[in-house]
């Protein structure tokens, strides 16, 4: 499991974050203000930060500065707003990801799994193989049986994330959140349509699938057809 620091003023808050982490196995310290979080940060040096925006004497937007002045440490920032714009400006500043408040444990310890999982990734030689498919993240290139395939952002994120947990069902909400980084807000037809192209792509169909495989009312998982 990995170690979290969470940063969160609100006292109900936090201990719900402290606790559901800690039951998950993850070891996790924890502070009430941004200064004293910065700090605990720089000395823990912990794999995950858990920042909340509203804190009482800094800014949570200028803590995130402040961690990545120093630190590339995962960091989740925490909002009270399901604000997209504000979402997109915080990832823009060197958030990894989000979370709405009021958030449940089990979410949060989701996404703190996913950062660590993309981080392990970023950390390998950064080429993800299932079965003839090749995945160059570095270089962002996708080859199937030796041919180069051209694939939009979009297809080449969602080919990638299902690559890292080939062989698991990755859950719609999963994909959505991953891709494309907002609430799933019910975006079947989004989904559906770019797994649509990325089949397409891979030669294959929904009907008669080779590495893409849809199970019904839960999601999708990319497979090695052997």
């Amino acid at each position: 499991m990995s170690s979290v620091f969470v940063i969160e003023d609100e006292f109900h808050i936090r201990d719900l974050a402290v606790r559901a982490l800690a039951e998950a196995g993850h070891v996790v310290w924890s502070e009430s203000t941004g200064m004293g979080g910065l700090s605990g940060v720089i000395e823990k040096a912990p794999d995950v930060v858990v920042l909340d925006l509203g804190l009482p004497d800094v800014d949570g937007a200028e803590v995130l500065r402040m961690i990545r002045a120093v630190s590339n440490v995962p960091v989740i920032v925490a909002t009270a707003r399901d604000d997209e714009r504000e979402i997109v400006r915080l990832l823009n500043a060197g958030a990894d990801e989000y979370v709405v408040k009021p958030y449940s444990g089990v979410q949060l310890e989701a996404r703190i799994r996913a950062i660590v999982r993309r981080t392990a990734v970023a950390g390998t030689e950064n080429r993800l193989e299932v079965g003839q498919l090749v995945i160059d993240l570095r270089a962002h290139s996708v080859s199937l049986d030796g041919h180069e395939l051209e694939l939009n952002r979009k297809e080449f994120d969602i080919l990638s994330f299902l690559a890292t947990r080939a062989g698991e069902v990755v859950t719609r909400q999963e994909l959505y959140a991953e891709v494309w980084r907002q609430p799933y807000g019910g975006a079947d037809k989004t989904i559906d349509v770019h797994l649509s192209w990325l089949r397409r792509k891979l030669g294959e169909t929904a009907a008669n699938p080779r590495y893409l495989h849809t199970v019904r009312g839960v999601g999708v998982k990319l497979v090695d057809p052997g």
